[in-house]
């Protein structure tokens, strides 16, 4: 999890509190953030979840100290100026990393210690929510050395402008997100003292060769310009002419990346942070014009930074239940604002039926206000843990339950275990495979061709069923649930050329595939799968280790013939357990293994686990 380093005297200085470092431990550890060590240079570090990206900076670990301490009640939304800068983005900018948002902060007090909080900030959202820059990256400039073009009334240019002039004017300034050719304009890097061009910054440049896999493959890289030319390489670097140091006062923030919440987000809590330090917030236009990608949710125009308060809802019941103590309402409202929150309750009327008649029972409910940098808020229950934070945890009084229950193993759990004791005494090696891959993976590089939601599935070959997808996937090697497991055993047969033969491997793992007809749209399993790779393997090797695990159980086994794509015709049949047709063995197909550098011959099966019940 992510590790913060926190100066305590600054800590002292945003939270006006004269604590040691000793009282700062405490009280951090009672809003979960647990102390790790020291730094060389005397800086505490502490660990904490990934969900409260406010807290990656110590402007909002001090933020968060101060409502535990009385000091701040309530959603506080910074004041904003009108946009006086437009982002104008060109249809040029490549698919791939088609959105952007921005925002200006005017009369920043960094010195030293705030740009050095700076920079941390902006690495842990880049290590956690930017997902290694790859969903979104974040430029931070010196506004002073930017140039717009300024518009008119009628948004015609009018001319050049520089920053310091801007601040005179009422028209507004323009910079452009577009796409550049690896060979195209030229721009002198940080920690470079010479103009290269994009593509010479992903061979020759340290940061480059570090982030080139997110851009190298593009025909076109993303790119920022003003009037002056290229200053922003996004997600890669920033150009020297903007950069910041301790003595920049007016920031001008810019974000790209591949899903416009996600962007929108990390600029919100990064303007929170820099209104710690005396800055003075101002929106920035984003323009898409004509012919560009933009966001179907909110449009082709946007005002940034989105400081929008979301708005939750909670019963009083249940936070009482999953707190285990009684409260108040008011009570409750006093806890919320020491949250940072702001929450008014009111009556509901809520018809509960009972095994008579219709009972009309009243409720409290809680209105819940969210500041828009806490990103974590999804559900009521993550309301519920704030008041029990604010509360204290530490005060929660143990009780023991109504209903004793004495704890063992699933039924599932045993079988799993029973099925792995026989597969590791017939030779196998026990495997434990991520549940998560890709479509290549699952389908293609075993010759599959994936079935369309809400087709007919009794005649398709295992794993043929249609994936359940990832929205937002942190890597293209892993998209889906994997709807068979046996890609997940060739492909550690892949990694495994090295080593010598024979391997033979196995796992009982979980599958799911996508099915509309249950209600969470995804149908589980559990499987069954082995591999024998070696110069003899054969089918009937595959099936007399089959056999021998369905004699362990019991059950009853039958090995038609069949067609599946992924195995050799003619020596391939279905798995038939009691009746029921619930896997397959046979041989792999020699395209499935040449495509992997496996050299010797493969033999596999997969079957349900429920089938050995």
């Amino acid at each position: 999890m992510p590790v913060v380093d926190i100066d305590t005297d600054e800590l002292r200085g945003l939270t006006g509190e004269d604590k040691s470092d000793e009282e700062f431990k405490q009280d951090l550890f009672a809003l979960g953030l647990e102390y790790e060590g020291d730094t060389d240079d005397g800086l505490l570090q502490f660990e904490f979840g990934p969900d409260r990206l406010d807290r990656l900076s110590v402007e909002g670990v001090a933020r968060s100290l101060r409502y535990q301490y009385g000091a701040d009640r309530g959603v506080y939304v910074p004041d904003t100026n009108d946009a006086g800068w437009t982002i104008e983005v060109d249809p040029s900018v490549p698919d791939e990393r088609p959105y952007v948002t921005g925002a200006v902060v005017r009369g920043v007090e960094l010195g030293e210690s705030g740009l050095e909080s700076l920079i941390q900030l902006q690495e842990k959202l880049h290590a956690t929510m930017g997902r290694g820059r790859a969903k979104g990256a974040i430029g931070v400039h010196d506004l002073t050395m930017l140039k717009g073009q300024a518009l008119t009334e009628e948004n015609e240019p009018s001319g050049t402008i520089d920053a310091a002039t801007a601040d005179l004017g009422a028209t507004e300034k323009t910079i452009t997100y577009r796409g550049v050719e690896p060979d195209g304009d030229r721009f002198v890097p940080l920690d470079a003292n010479a103009e290269m061009t994009p593509g010479d910054v992903l061979a020759d440049h340290d940061t480059g060769e570090t982030y080139a896999d997110l851009v190298g493959d593009l025909d076109r890289y993303p790119a920022i310009y003003d009037e002056l030319g290229l200053f922003s390489f996004p997600p890669v670097i920033n150009g020297k002419r903007t950069e910041v140091d301790t003595d920049s006062r007016d920031l001008f923030i810019e974000l790209t990346g591949t899903d416009q919440w996600t962007i929108d987000k990390m600029c919100v809590v990064l303007c929170y942070a820099l209104s710690a330090r005396g800055g003075t917030v101002e929106e920035v236009q984003v323009d898409y014009t004509d012919g560009a990608t933009y966001p179907d949710e909110y449009g082709p125009e946007l005002i940034r930074p989105d400081l929008e308060v979301d708005e939750k809802s909670v019963t009083h019941d249940r936070i009482e239940t999953m707190l285990g103590v009684e409260l108040e309402r008011d009570e409750v409202v006093d806890l919320f604002e020491r949250s940072g929150l702001d929450a008014a309750y009111s009556l509901r009327r809520d018809e509960a039926e009972t095994d008579s008649a219709e009972v009309d029972e009243e409720e409290t409910v809680y209105d819940v206000d969210v500041p828009p940098y806490r990103v974590d808020v999804l559900h009521p229950l993550d309301l519920v843990d704030d008041v029990g934070r604010a509360y204290g945890f530490n005060e929660l009084e143990p009780t023991y339950p109504d209903i004793g229950t004495i704890g063992g193993r699933h039924e599932r759990s045993r079988l799993e275990r029973a099925v792995r004791t026989s597969l590791v005494g017939l030779g196998f090696e026990d495997m434990l495979n991520f549940h998560m891959t890709s479509g290549a993976e699952n389908y293609d590089r075993m010759r599959l061709d994936e079935r369309e939601p809400g087709a007919d599935l009794s005649d398709a070959p295992l794993g043929a069923e249609p994936r359940a997808e990832i929205t937002s996937p942190y890597s293209e090697d892993y998209t889906q649930l994997r709807t068979w497991a046996l890609p997940s055993l060739v492909q550690v047969l892949e990694n495994n050329t090295h080593r010598s033969y024979p391997q033979d491997l196995a796992e009982v793992g979980f599958v799911a595939r996508r099915d509309d007809g249950v209600n969470t749209r995804v149908a589980e399993d559990h499987r069954v799968a082995g591999v024998l790779a070696r110069t003899d393997a054969t089918y009937e090797d595959a099936k007399a280790r089959l056999q021998a695990v369905c004699d362990d159980f019991d059950a009853e086994l039958e090995t038609p013939a069949t067609e599946h794509p992924s195995f050799l015709d003619g020596r391939v049949g279905a798995v038939v357990v009691d009746g029921d047709s619930v896997g397959v063995v046979g041989e792999l197909h020699p395209e499935v293994l040449v495509d992997r550098d496996v050299e010797v011959p493969v033999a596999a099966f997969e079957l349900s686990l429920s089938a050995l019940e």
